[in-house]
């Protein structure tokens, strides 16, 4: 079976947590594009002591390992940032396109989680959804993960600098599709929001069967 679930927001709003309850309760294969973002990000700021040089961190894309995704420091503030920057470059996005979508069209199903997944990853997706969250809920959820080497006031300054980018560069902005469904998770618990993730999906399949 070939289904694609395409989950699409910005950071902390809970995509990552509710891609992967969805991927485990269908039995699909998940991905978190955004690492794939990370992964180059880091290693263009590592390899250019701090500056980031288009044409390398597009042959770093190019040439990218999927075992460079289980690097613990790419869920670091350092490493969304730099992922943020590195997607803002046409060469590295067009280096990773074949990847994901390949990806999502495997046999036995897929779920990818990013930013443009659902408008241009997977355009054509059986099922979307844009998760968002007010900026104070994600920048309390993610302060909670960073720990309190962080103030809380410059993990909402980065979030909303990051959305800013993201939703403003001009290849492949971060826009919801306008057939997915959007799920704000502000006042949600995690098993109330996956549960309504679950259900959309679940929809979604019976409606291609019919």
């Amino acid at each position: 079976m070939i289904f694609t679930v395409a989950i699409d927001g910005p950071a902390a709003a809970g995509k990552g947590t509710i891609g992967r309850a969805v991927a485990a309760e269908f039995g699909f294969a998940h991905l978190d594009t955004g690492l794939l973002y990370r992964a180059v990000g880091v290693r263009a700021l590592d390899d250019g002591r701090g500056v980031i040089d288009p044409h390398w961190a597009a042959r770093i894309a190019a040439t990218l390992d999927p075992a460079h995704l289980e690097r613990p420091e790419l869920r670091s503030a350092r490493a969304g940032q730099a992922a943020s920057k590195v997607a803002a470059l046409p060469e590295v996005r067009a280096a990773l396109l074949d990847f994901q979508k390949a990806f999502a069209r495997r046999d036995g199903g897929a779920v990818l989680d990013g930013r443009d997944i659902g408008t241009v990853i997977c355009a054509k997706a059986e099922a979307k959804l844009f998760v968002t969250a007010s900026d104070e809920a994600r920048a309390t959820r993610r302060h909670a993960e960073l720990g309190d080497g962080h103030g809380f006031e410059q993990v909402l300054a980065d979030l909303r600098a990051r959305d800013a980018r993201d939703a403003g560069r001009d290849v492949c902005p971060m826009v919801a599709a306008p057939d997915a469904l959007l799920l704000d998770t502000t006042e949600l618990s995690i098993d109330a929001a996956v549960a309504e993730a679950v259900a959309y999906v679940r929809s979604r399949m019976h409606a291609g069967r019919d």
